[in-house]
């Protein structure tokens, strides 16, 4: 059995009382809820999960239910998401999938560290075109014919080298969105952003922002 089925099996087991779950094959598992259809989760190791690999989990496991990216570190391309999508799969992290469990909405759950946010872009009237690139960056196109790439910056108080770090890994962005509801970004962060010319903000000053280009 790989470690992250392991792992995943024995965090299900004393996350949800009520639960079992066992090992199917290889990446895959099945849960069982009382009064809910059974649910087969495949749980993988990847860094990266991007369409191709989507594809080859669903093939291989083609009553897959749920693909969970059990490291922390796991990015999803925005391919592999409107996969999954398309196809009613459910797809996140970990604590996406022990969140779905418990809500019984596992086919259509989403990562949970950028589920919220990336909805209220989708309702904002004043955009009028959406790229999802990867879990965390999406280019958006205003009404005004503005187009902006936005990364979703999950860190409580992001840092001049997390927006560095961000850059580095996903390319330039012109907003860094500090998403996480609790934390704000430090001023550090605030002039690194400025440094590659990218500003850093929270929702309400992202919201000025679309309301007003």
């Amino acid at each position: 059995m790989n470690w992250q089925v392991n792992y995943a099996l024995k965090n299900i087991l004393a996350t949800h009382g009520a639960a079992s779950a066992q090992h199917v094959s290889d990446d895959a598992i099945r849960i069982t809820m009382p009064d809910r259809p059974d649910v087969v989760g495949v749980i993988s190791a990847a860094y990266t999960i991007n369409d191709e690999l989507a594809m080859q989990c669903h093939a291989y496991y083609p009553d897959m239910d749920f693909l969970c990216g059990y490291r922390k570190e796991c990015v999803w391309e925005g391919g592999a998401i409107r996969y999954l999508e398309s196809k009613t799969i459910g797809w996140g992290s970990a604590g996406t999938l022990n969140s779905a469990i418990y809500k019984g909405n596992v086919k259509t759950a989403a990562h949970k560290d950028y589920f919220f946010s990336y909805r209220l872009i989708r309702q904002m009237r004043s955009i009028t075109d959406l790229d999802r690139e990867f879990d965390r960056v999406f280019t958006m196109t205003l009404a005004s014919g503005r187009t902006f790439r936005v990364g979703m910056v999950m860190e409580y108080e992001p840092t001049a080298d997390s927006i560095r770090s961000f850059w580095d890994r996903f390319g330039p962005i012109d907003i860094a969105w500090n998403i996480n509801p609790n934390g704000h970004p430090t001023q550090n962060a605030i002039e690194a952003g400025r440094g590659l010319e990218c500003e850093v903000m929270k929702w309400d000053e992202l919201k000025v922002l679309l309301r007003n280009r």
